[in-house]
């Protein structure tokens, strides 16, 4: 699957905007934003013979070439407790976030449509198709500090299309809801996921934790079941954290047991100046049983050690990114020129990102 603006951003947008969502005498407001998003690749054993890409994560997919990830617009419009968000994406990175839409006549530039209904200065209802709040990445390019995207993203959830209720207590919240097998904007007579996150901080903000679940049926009838933790603390201007610990069992329809994989990552910010970041994301992958999409695009059971270092040089609403990725793996997975497996590889990378 590593898709996902996610539960985390949307988290963040509807707690911000909730307190005017409730007064049902204020004005209409209507909010646009956007982004835009480009880069280049090159992976340095540069198997053009073979084709190889020596990519097995999400939206990363070219060699030696310069590419448009995506070009994003987001409309939130508020009427009384009322709230329609409309999130459109153009670009590979869209098209692949989307791909399960392909063919279905829907239209894959949709990444988000839904609608919230706030019942009480608590609680609020949304139906619609929103972005996973599964994983510590989002689809967004610009809400992240590395570009290329980790294993945990890249095999996880993207999106979800059903009804949620979101309830929030001080500084605690909870999410339920009931959707469409995971990645699916259309599953007529497919069984559903059940989708659950709890969430909780401390007093000034600095520390956030988040454990997610989704569980249910997926198109096949499998049995799929993913429980997952994000924690993100900031220790001071110029350094934070995050951490991203996941695990999805999937069990075969007919069959009385089945398999899992898992991953963990942690993430490194450091901020020297205004102008100026780094962060560094060490991430274990596991898919030695070959559960995951990972085994699908390999043909292989293997696990994948990764490092990604990215700066982040900030312009106003500017970031340049140049970034190095060393992928190491179990198994041979990779390919050298002209077709020689190797277990290692390594990337650089320059991406643009921009907002509004």
């Amino acid at each position: 699957m590593l898709r996902k603006i996610s539960s985390l951003a949307i988290f963040s947008v509807a707690l911000g905007s909730y307190a005017e969502a409730q007064d049902s005498t204020k004005k209409s407001a209507l909010n646009i934003t956007g982004s835009v998003d480009a880069y280049y690749r090159y992976n340095f054993h540069n198997a053009k013979d073979s084709g190889y890409l020596n990519n097995y994560t999400s939206f990363t997919n070219s060699q030696n070439s310069f590419e448009l990830g995506m070009a994003s617009v987001k409309a939130e419009y508020t009427q009384g407790k009322v709230t329609g968000v409309l999130d459109l994406g153009f670009g590979r990175r869209a098209d692949e976030f989307s791909y399960n839409e392909k063919g279905s006549g829907l239209a894959t530039a949709i990444k988000q449509a839904y609608v919230s209904v706030a019942a009480t200065d608590k609680l609020k209802f949304s139906i619609g198709k929103w972005a996973t709040h599964v994983g510590y990445e989002l689809v967004d390019a610009y809400l992240n500090r590395n570009y290329s995207m980790s294993y945990m993203f890249s095999y996880g959830p993207f999106f979800h299309t059903g009804i949620k209720a979101e309830y929030t207590a001080g500084k605690f919240g909870f999410m339920l809801g009931v959707a469409n097998p995971t990645d699916n904007v259309t599953a007529s007579f497919g069984k559903k996921m059940i989708l659950g996150q709890i969430s909780a901080g401390n007093s000034d903000g600095s520390l956030k934790g988040y454990l997610n679940y989704q569980g249910g049926k997926d198109m096949g009838d499998n049995s799929i079941n993913q429980v997952d933790l994000v924690v993100t603390g900031t220790l001071s201007e110029k350094f934070s954290i995050g951490y991203n610990g996941t695990m999805q069992s999937f069990k075969p329809n007919g069959k009385d047991d089945g398999d899992s994989w898992w991953g963990s990552a942690v993430y490194l910010n450091v901020d020297p100046t205004k102008v100026f970041g780094l962060t560094l994301r060490g991430e274990y992958f596991d898919d030695k049983k070959a559960v995951s999409g990972l085994a699908a695009a390999t043909g292989v059971g293997t696990s994948v050690l990764a490092a990604t270092l990215s700066g982040n040089i900030r312009i106003d609403n500017l970031t340049i990114i140049p970034e190095f990725r060393l992928d190491n793996s179990k198994e041979a997975i990779f390919i050298k020129n002209p077709n020689e497996g190797v277990k290692s590889t390594g990337t650089f990378l320059l991406a643009a990102t921009w907002h509004f």
